[in-house]
């Protein structure tokens, strides 16, 4: 255990609820929950810092508190990314793109036959609508297929080289996982009795009077206050 000092901003929603320093308060530091009555202070440079006797409704401040300390690694959550919701739309639309290729196989100018790409005649039918490129910055059509091997005749827009690879975009339209998996339950912390450290919180304040506090879960966290 030891003190620990969290610099705080009051979030706007909360701008009417007036805090007393020394209410009880939830706070929410990476995986880690409890509950306790932190001291508002003023946040600025010294050794010595004035108390505030309720939250400030505007600007950064400082809360001071008892709390155990965790080391990192803790082999438990890490944080990896974070970010806004950008909106809650279904329509969004993520493609899968897969890249076919083929090798010149004769080259007549603008005119080449390509194989490798296909392997029988209706696949090349079937794909005869799609646009070609090549590495070299070429861009081309299938014209017809050759036999029933794969072999087709393309035609290109500038002469193509025997070197270069002929490639076609395909793209599938993709979905998430349907696994969402409630982990709240999982962060609650709990004590040597195994009960939640918030439980008599509630019990005393009731469940409408407790406030949260939220941080993420490095050292030089950013903070939320609702």
């Amino acid at each position: 255990m030891s003190v620990l000092n969290f610099v705080l901003q009051k979030h706007p929603s909360s701008s009417n609820t007036i805090i007393k320093s020394k209410d009880k308060l939830i706070f929410q530091v990476g995986c880690r929950r409890f509950a306790a009555s932190p001291l508002f202070s003023q946040h600025t440079n010294g050794q010595k810092f004035k108390l505030e006797r309720f939250m400030p409704l505007q600007g950064a401040f400082c809360a001071t508190v008892f709390a155990p300390i965790t080391y990192p690694p803790t082999n438990s959550l890490e944080l990896v990314a974070f970010g806004i919701v950008l909106n809650t739309s279904p329509d969004r639309i993520v493609l899968k793109r897969v890249v076919l290729s083929g090798h010149p196989y004769k080259v007549n100018k603008r005119t080449a036959v390509v194989r490798y790409m296909f392997y029988n005649r209706e696949d090349i039918e079937w794909f005869k609508p799609l646009e070609l490129y090549t590495h070299g910055g070429r861009r081309g059509r299938i014209k017809q297929p050759l036999g029933i091997q794969g072999l087709m005749k393309c035609v290109f827009d500038q002469p193509l080289s025997v070197q270069d690879s002929v490639l076609m975009n395909l793209y599938k339209r993709v979905f998430p996982n349907w696994d969402y998996d409630d982990r709240l339950a999982q962060l609650n912390t709990t004590n040597s009795d195994g009960k939640n450290c918030c439980d008599g919180v509630n019990e005393k304040l009731g469940k409408s009077n407790v406030k949260t506090v939220h941080f993420s879960s490095n050292a030089d966290e950013e903070m939320i206050v609702e």
